[in-house]
């Protein structure tokens, strides 16, 4: 699901920050566990009442054409993804080629999506910028802005779509739209705020804005307009995908504010990938405006083309880097 979690995306260091309490780690995992039985059991639940042989025909169903089409616009996404990177050169003034930049963030967020925010994420990003020479605090600093690129343009987008075009819920459910304008006016202001604190005291050269030990790197008020423009292009073509995939079954802004939900329950229940999640959220949001059969089928391939097609790709190109890594070295040692 979500490409990086927030909570990753910086280190506490005070050490006497409310999370380094002894009650905390019990806390989260309660809670975690909490809403994880909660996600399971919808997910249970859902699919006792599903025809999956109807599933299955409907996937098979989606034409050539509607497929190719989908792969075009993840190609895209991965483009505008891997450009966050970009923005993280430029703030940290390390020297790769944009060509190599976006190749090893490639790697990363196809790990990312699959296996978490932490191996893919993070992981990736260190073992891969390391080894073309960046050091920890270069990584560090990309890595970050990356991170706060992806969530702070959710927020904007979120905010927009929340207040403009609330998503139309369950007739049983007892929230209304102003819930969600509520929590969309929430998200808005996160984004404006961002873009104050940076307009502040960010800029190439500024100062990172320090919070009770967590150093967040600012950059400019344009910089950060470009990051919120990049990211709600990212979040909008990860839906364009989906759209795309249920061929006119839903409107467009119906699937993107699903979409944006499913984000934060992926993040939420701690599940690599959002596997099971995502697909819940959408039968429970959208379940009451397109048949399960082919909201299901659609949500399948969405996996296949955005999730596991790159993750095979970005596995095999990552055992080159690493084969020629070690090349390298026992080069290096037969020298020596």
């Amino acid at each position: 699901m979500p490409p990086d979690s927030p909570a990753t995306a910086f280190a506490w260091k005070d050490p006497r920050s409310w999370q380094q309490q002894a009650w905390w780690p019990w806390t989260k995992r309660i809670v975690s566990l909490l809403f994880f039985a909660l996600v399971a059991w919808l997910i249970v639940s859902r699919a006792r009442t599903i025809e999956w042989s109807s599933v299955w025909t409907s996937l098979k169903d989606i034409p050539a054409s509607v497929l190719g089409m989908a792969g075009l616009l993840t190609v895209l996404t991965y483009l505008v993804y891997c450009s966050f990177d970009l923005i993280g050169r430029y703030c940290s003034r390390h020297k790769l080629s944009h060509r190599l930049v976006l190749f090893i963030t490639f790697i990363s967020y196809a790990f990312n999506l699959n296996l978490g925010t932490i191996v893919g994420g993070v992981a990736f990003r260190y073992r891969l910028y390391g080894h073309f020479g960046l050091h920890g605090g270069q990584i560090a600093h990309v890595t970050a802005l990356s991170m706060v690129t992806n969530w702070i343009g959710y927020c904007a987008l979120a905010g927009m779509v929340f207040l403009v075009w609330p998503l139309p819920l369950p007739p049983q459910w007892d929230l209304g739209t102003g819930d969600m304008r509520w929590l969309g006016a929430l998200a808005l202001g996160l984004a404006l705020l961002y873009v104050a604190l940076c307009a502040w005291r960010g800029g190439r050269d500024g100062r990172d804005l320090v919070i009770r030990g967590r150093a967040i790197p600012m950059a400019g008020w344009r910089i950060a307009l470009l990051q919120i423009g990049l990211s709600a292009i990212h979040w909008m073509l990860m839906a364009a995908i989906i759209f795309v995939l249920l061929q006119g079954q839903a409107a467009y802004p119906a699937v993107l504010a699903t979409l944006l939900v499913a984000a934060i329950a992926g993040v939420l229940a701690h599940i690599p990938a959002g596997l099971g999640v995502t697909e819940a959220v959408f039968v429970a949001l959208m379940g009451h405006q397109v048949e399960h059969g082919p909201l299901l089928a659609a949500l399948l391939a969405y996996r296949g083309i955005y999730y596991l097609a790159p993750l095979a790709i970005a596995g095999v190109s990552y055992l080159v880097v690493e084969l020629q890594r070690r090349r390298e070295d026992e080069a290096e040692s037969g020298v020596a």
